[in-house]
């Protein structure tokens, strides 16, 4: 019986061939994969951004109505200490009157105050994610520029961070 040759001298090239062409879609999968997640990355900075600026805008606005309430409480004060040294028949009356107002509006300068507070609060925290997701970002692009794939790790697990912090900012 005779032998059948195999042609084996393309062989090794083919192979060789092959193992390069399944390299490079591993890399372009894995550039891929960091593609993805670095625009997911920019998504939550950029919502993580526009949340921390309207914190922000709204801390302003509350401190502006906080210091709206509390010159006219001073006026209050001013009226009633006008009052007090005025010969008016219904002085007492309206004294009580300015300081009873004076009060509630001491109640309301107060709780604009407080809201002002927690709206930096929100601004502060979703800073920390914009700046976690800038870094992430940043590392991201250097993971596909030098084709290291811990850096690419590394930038996910900062990210992660960013979205505890954005999270965080959202619910507090």
């Amino acid at each position: 019986m005779e032998e059948i040759e195999v042609p084996t001298e393309h062989l090794h090239e083919t192979i060789e061939e092959q193992v390069e062409e399944s390299i490079k879609k591993k890399e372009r999968s894995g550039s891929m994969a960091i593609a993805i997640s670095t625009a997911l990355m920019a998504v939550f900075a950029a919502m993580a951004s526009l949340l921390a600026g309207h914190h922000a805008d709204e801390a302003v606005i509350e401190q502006i109505r906080a210091s709206d309430q509390w010159s006219f409480y001073q006026a209050k004060g001013i009226k009633e200490e006008i009052m007090s040294l005025s010969s008016h028949p219904e002085k007492e009356a309206r004294s009580a009157k300015y300081k009873l107002e004076q009060a509630e509006i001491q109640k309301e300068a107060k709780a604009a105050e407080e809201s002002s507070h927690a709206h930096l609060e929100h601004h502060s925290i979703l800073a920390r994610a914009v700046t976690l997701f800038q870094i992430s970002i940043a590392i991201s692009a250097i993971a596909i520029l030098t084709r290291k794939k811990f850096l690419w790790f590394i930038s996910l697990g900062i990210s992660c961070f960013g979205l505890f912090f954005f999270i965080t900012g959202i619910l507090y």
